[in-house]
């Protein structure tokens, strides 16, 4: 598959098969987000794996009772360093890294950013000075939605000034 057609492909998934993520495709995830780039090649950032079910219910609540975030077979959580300038674009780089090469693994994702940060902490013990930039659910997809709209490019492009 092509990279543009992987990136077509793509789609948030909130419905799951109740099936794990085999542990050599979960290692080609993370080793996709490890290859992300980032500011400096400073590489400042955590991702902690849920997989713990019990866990999983916990940030449920975290994320607002999103009742699909523990249904999935793994949550992401990505962690930054909050005192480091580009913190939150390094860390969107290396999950989307993963949520491109989860659709070539035929895995689903979804971005979770509705989530009580400071709950989310607790339940995984991140320290106080780290920032919980956003979570990913990742599994075995039990639906396949639709392309959703997207603006005509006239709309979301200028060429040399803004217009």
């Amino acid at each position: 598959m092509s990279v543009f057609d992987t990136i077509k492909d793509r789609r948030s998934i909130r419905v799951y098969k109740g099936e794990r993520i085999p542990k050599d495709k979960l290692e080609k995830l993370l080793e996709a987000a490890r290859l992300a780039p980032s500011a400096a090649n400073r590489q400042n950032w955590k991702f902690i794996v849920v997989e713990n079910e019990q866990i999983k219910n916990q940030l449920v609540t975290a994320c607002n009772n999103q009742a699909f975030v523990g249904t999935a077979s793994h949550v992401i959580a990505g962690i930054g360093d909050s005192s480091q300038k580009w913190h939150q674009v390094d860390l969107a780089i290396a999950l989307e890294h993963v949520v491109l090469e989860a659709v070539e693994l035929e895995l689903g994702t979804c971005w979770i950013g509705a989530f009580k940060e400071d709950e989310v902490k607790k339940i995984l013990k991140i320290p106080q000075d780290k920032k919980v930039v956003a979570l990913l659910t990742v599994g075995v997809p039990a639906e396949s939605p639709a392309a959703r709209p997207r603006k005509a490019m006239e709309e979301i492009v200028a060429y040399n000034e803004y217009t």
